[in-house]
């Protein structure tokens, strides 16, 4: 397939906002993929912010980062990603080029545990305000389940309300396959 799928387009976004030495939020922290990513593309020189309100979404991360190598590069922080600014030091705000959301629930773990509309678009706020232009975040929404499609559509009437002069956004998704498939949502700063 020539068409790229929603991950792999996900890391393409970040790709292309990051370089060594900036610094990235992982705002679902989850199993640390994402999070393992950012440390990566930000190097020795950049910084990771992770968030998960579940402990086991944090021990998750954390014991990934360490099997890689990337632990020193990341700060864990297990408290929802509404309060992501706040953990922030002011040194790495200026550099603050990417954040990535995973919306829905934690992959293996309960399932009544998921992001909700409101934190989530309180955390796009907070970011979106003190980060640099060209900054992205990136949206990453499964809405296979009952509090994801609400907050699928509560999450775009929000974005699609950003004025024009202030973000760039795009949506990305493959629109011919069963089963709800999750779809991204970018925000570009201008």
């Amino acid at each position: 397939m020539k068409l790229k799928g929603i991950l792999p387009f996900a890391r393409i976004l970040l790709e292309q906002a990051l370089k060594p030495g900036d610094t990235a939020v992982d705002a679902t922290a989850g199993n640390g993929h994402d999070s393992c990513y950012l440390a990566g593309l930000v190097g020795t020189t950049g910084h990771v912010y992770s968030f998960d309100v579940q402990e086991q979404a944090i021990e998750s991360t954390r014991e990934r980062l360490h099997g890689q190598e990337l632990l020193d590069r990341v700060s864990l922080h297990q408290t929802g990603h509404e309060y992501a600014v706040d953990h922030i030091q002011p040194a790495h705000v200026s550099s603050l080029k990417a954040a990535i959301f995973n919306l829905g629930y934690l992959p293996g773990g309960d399932k009544q545990i998921t992001t909700q509309a409101q934190t989530t678009i309180k955390a796009i706020t907070r970011l979106f305000e003190v980060m640099p232009s060209e900054a992205v975040i990136v949206l990453v929404i499964y809405h296979g389940h009952p509090e994801g499609a609400v907050e699928k559509d509560e999450v775009l009437h929000f974005v699609e309300q950003l004025p024009q002069d202030k973000a760039h956004v795009l949506r990305y998704g493959f629109i011919n396959q069963k089963n709800a498939p999750p779809f991204i949502v970018a925000i570009e700063k201008r």
